[in-house]
């Protein structure tokens, strides 16, 4: 089946490291504007996006907009640019990355240095990259020269990297996780908007989860809207390359369907229904287990005021946390129409209290 992707493509393409969302959720909210009935940023940057304002019960679909990028330290006397990673990089992945840095004067290619390997020890050639030994080189030959870019201690920077559509209905970028997760929660109003459901549907982009140990901008939007029902959705490991553990994550792979979690913060009777319904209407899905915590929004969502019971859909996904990702476009899609017929089955009704 034959998906337009062109919004999801604009919608990756856009920078948004963890506190530097705007452009990323701009983007999301223009989409937004063209079918939903509300859309709203708040003074955090969590966008949302409802359907059916009036409805009941109250659903919160949450996919965060940030991705992971870099962040200037300093900038020395030669014009050398030092940095800190946003989120959790494998330094490996760095090296030799061209950068798009996002200055007050307009964004700035830079790439990412190190010594060559010509000059190294031989005890240097084994040794593991680390950031803080990385740099970043401009062109410039002094810090002032950097500053006439427009460039500043504190500008965020991401890797260079564009959407690109690969063989087998997939697709490799950056900031896939999770701008993925944005994208998927506003298809699935999407899918309710011609014909809204009894409940009122809000998807969220949220904000800062690469970074959010305390529950980043999901927390904050789940208190504010006090939802009855939260799903997040989000990438989890594809375990069908070469060398990851089946045993300790569960058997996943491109094409296979959304990924529905038990355990932690995805609340069973939520899971219990997702299960059911994609069942129903036919979607391929795996469950994971997730017996600690998922590390997505859901652990910001769930206990949030009183308690929310949510629900965590992911996306298999390779070669997490590098600058191309790759993922199933029908992943995409199925989890999208399964949030959908799980908000058509959703009553005033309906309660998850375990009994």
């Amino acid at each position: 089946m034959s998906h337009d992707i062109s919004f999801l493509e604009k919608l990756l393409d856009a920078a948004g490291p963890s506190g530097f969302e705007v452009r990323a959720a701009r983007a999301w909210r223009a989409e937004a504007e063209t079918f939903a009935d509300d859309v709203q940023v708040d003074v955090t940057g969590n966008s949302f996006a409802v359907v059916n304002p009036g409805g009941s019960p109250r659903v919160m679909l949450a996919g965060h907009i940030d991705e992971i990028g870099l962040q200037i330290t300093h900038i020395d006397d030669h014009g050398f640019i030092y940095i800190d990673e946003i989120g959790g990089w494998d330094p490996q992945v760095l090296v030799g990355q061209r950068v798009s840095i996002m200055g007050r004067g307009g964004d700035v290619t830079g790439v990412i240095g190190k010594k060559a390997i010509h000059l190294m020890t031989a005890d240097d050639r084994i040794k593991a990259s680390e950031t803080k030994k990385l740099w970043v080189d401009v062109g410039a030959e002094s810090n002032d020269e950097v500053a006439a870019l427009g460039i500043r201690v504190g500008d965020p920077m991401v890797v260079l990297q564009s959407m690109v559509r690969l063989a087998g209905g997939r697709i490799a970028s950056r900031a896939i996780d999770d701008r993925i997760g944005a994208f998927v929660v506003l298809e699935a109003i999407r899918m309710l908007s011609d014909d809204p459901p009894a409940a009122c549907a809000t998807a969220v982009a949220t904000v800062q989860e690469e970074i959010g140990y305390t529950g980043g901008g999901a927390r904050s939007s789940a208190y504010a809207l006090e939802p009855d029902v939260a799903i997040a959705v989000d990438v989890t490991f594809s375990t069908d390359a070469p060398g990851v553990e089946k045993k300790e994550l569960g058997d996943h792979k491109l094409g296979g369907g959304p990924v529905l979690s038990r355990g932690s913060a995805a609340h069973n009777e939520v899971f219990e229904m997702l299960a059911a319904v994609a069942e129903e209407e036919g979607i391929p899905y795996t469950v994971q287990a997730s017996p600690k915590a998922t590390r997505t929004d859901a652990d910001g969502i769930f206990l949030t005021r009183s308690g929310v019971p949510t629900g965590l859909v992911s996306v298999p996904n390779r070669y997490m946390h590098s600058p191309n990702e790759v993922v199933s476009i029908e992943d995409l899609f199925h989890s999208a129409k399964l949030i959908a017929a799980f908000i058509r089955k959703l009553t005033p009704e309906t309660d998850f209290t375990p009994r």
